[in-house]
């Protein structure tokens, strides 16, 4: 049994058991790095491996929405807030899709953002918030989700799946973009 298997079976346990499992919709900070925010519901058609895709895409995007609000408390760069604006923006439509496909298929979400990253970036004020959020959810985390995202336009097993992770990838593709130019420009003015 692989680990990531085996944390899957984790995850879907502890989600069935209602652990980690938002009832109302919004988004909750999870202790863990693991997904936990979802269920299958009377039967999923979605493949395990769609299933892990749909995991880490939600907690990815609600970890972009959670940090982003916070960019919009602690930082006073005008440049930083208006990309956390649009990570908000977008990144609750990207969500918003995925949780209605995925329901059509059985797939119950309840997005968890991940909690030490939110925690850790909730520290910082000023130009140590600015660097840290621009690097860690701008590039690294844009970087993950293209990845992640890739892969399952390559891989994934179920069609419309496939066809959402392809339709959003342009967009998360232009995201890393504005946050590379975005830590471009931090770089030359400190």
């Amino acid at each position: 049994m692989t680990f990531r298997y085996s944390l899957q079976v984790l995850t879907m346990a502890l989600a069935v058991a209602g652990i980690g499992v938002a009832s109302t919709g919004t988004i909750h900070a999870q202790a863990s790095e693991a997904p936990t925010g979802a269920a299958p519901v009377g039967g999923t058609t979605l493949s395990p491996a769609d299933q892990q895709f749909v995991l880490e895409a939600s907690m990815s995007d609600a970890t972009e929405i959670a940090t982003s609000e916070v960019a919009l408390k602690n930082s006073h760069d005008p440049q930083v807030r208006k990309f956390a604006g649009q990570m908000i923006v977008d990144h609750t439509k990207l969500s918003q899709g995925m949780a209605a496909l995925v329901a059509k298929k059985g797939f119950k979400l309840a997005p968890s953002a991940d909690s030490a990253l939110v925690g850790k970036l909730q520290t910082l004020k000023g130009t140590a918030f600015d660097q840290a959020y621009v690097e860690q959810i701008g590039v690294e985390a844009h970087q993950r989700a293209v990845d992640l995202f890739q892969q399952q336009r390559a891989s994934g097993t179920d069609a419309q799946l496939k066809a959402a992770a392809a339709h959003a990838l342009p967009t998360i593709r232009h995201h890393l973009d504005m946050a590379r130019q975005l830590a471009g420009k931090m770089k030359v003015s400190s």
